[in-house]
């Protein structure tokens, strides 16, 4: 083909399309607008610039429509063509993206972060976070004295991604309604706890830290980190100067499905190449998120039990201190201890 005919048919087709059509199915939950997922078996391909790009987020592997279709199927580039040229006029099942929300000005990283507000109790944001998600106030707490949480559009938080030096360079969004990642951000790493640690425990939502952290309960030498559910090579490089601390331990606390026992590999990995000590600490449930809702659902519903109990026994002694106050009858039907006789002349 022609260098014409090949932009036009980079213009036409989709990487969305290609995946469709090998079988890959759309993973809605974990896409965005700039960024969308599909998955087949434990394969991950992530959609970007409006479906003329894409990335394998558990390898280098990216590039175009044409390297997506020879990446799949092992082919040459002049195979591949012609395999993009067949899907001319595909059209993708899932429906047009519409984005829930605004992203907001596109301003400046750090300016956009420093307009929004900390969370506060009696915000959108905090009922979010506490109520909805089942984050301890006192977790909140530390996160914004940390200042890495801010109140995003329609009850949803900002969670700060910062890079070694503690400047913001993107956040995770994460709403009743909305899932996402900064417009114009860059994927590095969620930091809860102190820059001096012997422990990294490493999840793949911000959203997780917090929820490890109340689950672990205070641990003074614990840094809590969240890759915001991508790897980039920044990521990789922000890990691997963390590890390198003496004595360190690095821990997998990576979702309990196929792309989180991946996640984990590649922090053997890291681990490995560093020297320090690797351990996988998988979640009971989904993510430890959901966990954390599990546990909190338990101590209501055994606080409510024990409620019930009280009202219980309460009410059998209430009852029972109205039983010893009626006189006893003999078998006459007259009170014990009375006259029970006809009076005679």
């Amino acid at each position: 083909m022609k260098r014409e005919e090949l932009e036009a048919l980079r213009a036409k087709v989709s990487c969305e399309a290609v995946l469709e059509q090998a079988g890959y199915e759309l993973d809605a939950k974990e896409s965005t607008r700039r960024a969308v997922k599909y998955r087949r078996g434990s394969s991950i391909i992530i959609v970007t610039h409006d479906g003329r790009g894409w990335f394998d987020p558990l390898s280098d592997a990216k590039g175009d429509v044409f390297a997506l279709a020879m990446f799949l199927d092992k082919v040459t580039f002049p195979v591949a063509a012609e395999a993009v040229a067949e899907l001319v006029g595909f059209r993708l099942s899932r429906p047009e993206w519409k984005s829930p929300r605004s992203s907001g000005s596109a301003g400046e990283i750090p300016g956009r972060w420093r307009s929004r507000r900390t969370p506060s109790p009696d915000s959108d944001t905090w009922r979010y976070l506490c109520w909805e998600r089942g984050v301890p106030p006192a977790i909140v707490r530390h996160a914004i004295r940390e200042d890495i949480l801010r109140e995003g559009p329609y009850g949803s938080m900002w969670a700060a991604h910062v890079d070694s030096y503690g400047r913001v360079v993107g956040w995770e969004e994460r709403g009743p309604e909305w899932r996402g990642f900064s417009t114009g951000g860059s994927k590095l790493l969620f930091r809860l706890g102190p820059s001096d640690p012997n422990r990294l425990c490493v999840t793949e939502a911000a959203i997780d830290v917090m929820s490890l952290a109340a689950l672990e309960g205070p641990r003074e030498q614990t840094l809590y980190l969240s890759t915001g559910g991508g790897w980039s090579p920044a990521t990789d490089a922000a890990l691997a100067e963390l590890t390198m601390r003496p004595g360190l331990t690095l821990v997998a606390a990576t979702d309990a499905n196929s792309q989180g026992d991946i996640y984990a590999e590649r922090l053997r990995a890291v681990a490995e190449a560093s020297g320090c000590d690797w351990q996988r600490l998988r979640p009971p449930a989904e993510d430890w998120n959901e966990v954390l809702k599990a546990k909190d659902k338990e101590r209501r519903e055994r606080k409510m039990e024990k409620r019930n109990e009280a009202c219980r026994m309460r009410a059998g002694r209430i009852k029972g201190s109205f039983a010893r106050q009626e006189p006893a009858l003999d078998p006459s039907g007259h009170e014990a201890g009375r006259s029970g006789g006809v009076m005679k002349d």
